[in-house]
């Protein structure tokens, strides 16, 4: 029997408007308030997130200010990534579904295989999900420098960056595929970035790869797609209810658009 899933396509918002509403969106599936959760969405204008534990000062704030570039800290790990022209998902479970069973690394590798399916219905060639070797990870805050282990590939090279949040209630992931644009602009906004050079050497956008760049329309069908046949769900269009949007705004004022967040390192 499949699952029940909410999908959200929810547009495109600001930097901290986007974390707010994947906190908020877990917090109610976590709680039992509303059903487990595809929300699809896009950034404007760009932003650079911040994993949980990264220092805000490798970030070049005063040429993001004069370029319209924001900042936010996301509440899961992992390194920075620059969202600018590119497709976004995040998943929210409870705790105890099927999806979000084992450790952070198994349900990982069980939404990956999701992942895989629609790069591959998008016409991407070897695309793969591997333990990546100590030598060949990332050396700078860049998280599309190289992937991290089971992080998705295609020809070559890094397409697909995502992370985990796990609390005792829920589940939440989200992640980034760039659709076209230079994967290496984010070393123009980091004190600590790599030569760009070696950025465009491991990682790519799918118009890279593929030679055009599909729609967000086109990208968010397939993924949908991806998404019911490989975890087998059944989805039922929506959106964020009131209370949804209610705790976002807190969220919005008291976390994710406030400096003591957002410099918390």
């Amino acid at each position: 029997m499949a699952f029940v899933f909410r999908l959200i396509y929810d547009g495109a918002h600001e930097g901290a408007h986007n974390m707010a509403r994947d906190e908020a969106i877990s917090r109610a599936v976590s709680s039992g308030a509303q059903p487990p959760t595809l929300r699809f969405y896009a950034w404007q204008p760009p932003a650079i997130s911040l994993g949980y534990s990264q220092r805000i000062g490798s970030v070049n704030e005063a040429r993001c200010r004069a370029e319209g570039i924001g900042i936010v800290r996301r509440p899961t790990g992992g390194l920075a990534i620059l969202h600018a022209d590119e497709f976004t998902y995040s998943i929210a479970l409870p705790i105890d579904h099927p999806l979000a069973a084992g450790d952070v690394m198994t349900s990982y590798r069980r939404i990956a295989e999701a992942i895989l399916e629609a790069l591959r219905r998008l016409g991407v060639p070897g695309v793969a999900a591997n333990r990546v070797p100590k030598e060949q990870r990332a050396r700078s805050g860049v998280c599309f420098e190289a992937p991290s282990d089971y992080e998705v590939v295609g020809a070559g090279k890094k397409l697909v960056g995502s992370a985990q949040w796990r609390r005792v209630d829920g589940v939440m992931q989200h992640g980034s595929l760039p659709l076209f644009g230079d994967i290496a602009r984010i070393c123009d906004y980091l004190w600590d970035a790599p030569p760009p050079e070696r950025v465009r050497a491991h990682a790519a956008t799918l118009q890279d790869v593929l030679g055009d760049a599909p729609s967000w329309e086109h990208v968010a069908a397939v993924w949908r797609g991806a998404f019911a046949d490989v975890l087998d769900i059944a989805f039922v269009e929506g959106s964020l209810s009131a209370e949804e949007q209610v705790a976002a705004e807190a969220l919005l004022r008291e976390k994710y658009a406030n400096d003591v967040w957002t410099r918390r390192r």
